[in-house]
């Protein structure tokens, strides 16, 4: 990950920031358990207990350095930050398909809060980025492999 800004809301840097505490205070001690344990069985050149523990290490050490950097260059969206007269980051939006008749909402959120199974989309994706700086009311074009989505903004919340 490079030094590129990352955007968060409130509710995104409590998660990060509670997962690298859960990491270096929880896991790290329990991995450093289980590779002296796995040490204690012998040869560790054919103990694959050692080799799953050494790969755990080293990814939540991976974790660890990439949650860092991304709290580094972290932009905060507060909520007083959120203008529900424009779609922007932190605001709820709600869509409707015009092919179909569908609504959805969104929460709009940057790339590394992004989790569309809980409806949450960033800021980068294809819907995101059409809707972006729309008010109410506006109708967009979405670009998607099949062709192009039509959809109106709805309602804009916070």
């Amino acid at each position: 990950m490079s030094d590129k800004e990352v955007i968060l809301t409130q509710d995104g840097l409590k998660r990060l920031e509670e997962e690298l505490e859960n990491l270096k205070s929880v896991k790290r001690r329990e991995v450093a358990e289980r590779i002296k344990v796995a040490i204690g069985y012998g040869d560790i050149s054919e103990n694959s207990e050692y080799e799953d523990a050494k790969n755990e290490q080293a990814f939540i050490e991976g974790r660890i350095l990439t949650l860092e950097k991304m709290l580094r260059n972290a932009r905060i969206i507060s909520n007083d930050d959120i203008d529900t007269d424009i779609v922007s980051v932190g605001v709820t939006v709600v869509v409707e398909d015009l092919e179909f008749g569908d609504k959805m909402e969104y929460v709009i959120v940057g790339t590394a809060e992004s989790d569309p199974l809980q409806n949450k989309i960033s800021n980068e994706s294809p819907v995101g980025k059409a809707i972006l700086g729309k008010a109410k009311g506006a109708v967009v074009d979405v670009a998607v492999p099949a062709g192009t989505i039509q959809y109106k903004i709805i309602d804009i919340k916070k």
